[in-house]
């Protein structure tokens, strides 16, 4: 670290503090060149986990526009605020393991999570989501959607 009187390279480290819960490390420090005392500060700079839109731009993840999304497929559905709060966090958590390397993921790859949550959730919700998310030309898509929907509940029995 240079010093900010001198401007020598050479210095130790007398005192060492972790700050903010953790979040940064404050030091005091000694020139060994003329005897002047300063103080540094380290924290991690983290890369920001981003969203790939299907236009190639890249966005900054937000829990808010995840959960907007979620809560109005749920609207005026039986499940409740702790229902959806879980969802949230699970498909927040898969984003994350999925984007560990790269730091991003695609809003394709986010939107599947989503639909798959859904699906095990409400049904209603996962056409309503499925509906907005794959963009859905004519009233033939969405009654597709809905008769597989049928068909799975059928084989189930």
């Amino acid at each position: 670290m240079r010093c900010p009187y001198c401007g020598s390279l050479d210095d130790k480290v007398i005192e060492s503090r972790t700050m903010a819960n953790g979040e940064s490390i404050r030091r005091r420090r000694e020139c060994i060149s003329c005897g002047f005392r300063f103080t540094s500060y380290e924290r991690i700079e983290e890369k920001p986990f981003m969203v790939v839109k299907q236009d190639g731009r890249r966005q900054p993840f937000e829990r808010a526009k995840l959960e907007k999304g979620i809560e109005r497929a749920l609207e005026k559905r039986p499940v409740s605020t702790n229902t959806l709060e879980n969802i949230v966090n699970d498909i927040e958590d898969k984003a994350f393991m999925k984007g560990k390397v790269s730091r991003e993921i695609s809003t394709q790859e986010l939107g599947e999570f989503v639909l798959e949550r859904l699906y095990s959730v409400d049904k209603v919700a996962y056409i309503r989501f499925a509906s907005v998310y794959r963009h859905f030309e004519n009233l033939d898509e969405f009654i597709d959607e809905v008769n597989k929907l049928g068909e799975e509940k059928k084989s189930e029995r």
